[in-house]
């Protein structure tokens, strides 16, 4: 029994390679279900693959820009479409923060709308 029995994850930014990759794996053999997403479509899906065929987890990949908040908030849908629910976010994915400020509240609100 895995300390992420029953939950389900999003894990974005990089999730196709390096520490998100390593997350995505670690969260999926610790029981997670998985949603591994990344603007990178071959890596998200090779790292699908690994958690699915490793060690028979469960995970689905969804591209999306997180600088966009459609693609967050798709994200979000699908993970809740699939599983029916969203547990933990990791945000592995790096933005210019700066840049971004004034659509964060959106962004924020939008995610919490979805996830109430």
């Amino acid at each position: 029994m895995g300390k992420l029995d029953g939950r389900v994850s999003i894990v974005t930014g990089g999730a196709g390679s390096g520490i998100g990759r390593a997350i995505a794996l670690l969260f999926a053999s610790e029981g997670s279900r998985v949603v591994v997403v990344d603007v990178n479509d071959v890596g998200g899906r090779e790292t699908v693959d690994m958690i699915r065929g490793g060690n028979g987890g469960d995970a689905i990949f969804v591209h999306a820009d997180v600088s966009k908040a459609s693609d967050c908030e798709n994200a979000v849908r699908e993970a809740v479409k699939r599983y029916g629910q969203l547990d933990i976010l990791v945000n592995n994915a790096g933005i210019d923060l700066p840049r971004l400020s004034p659509r964060l509240t959106s962004l924020r609100m939008s995610l919490i709308g979805l996830l109430t």
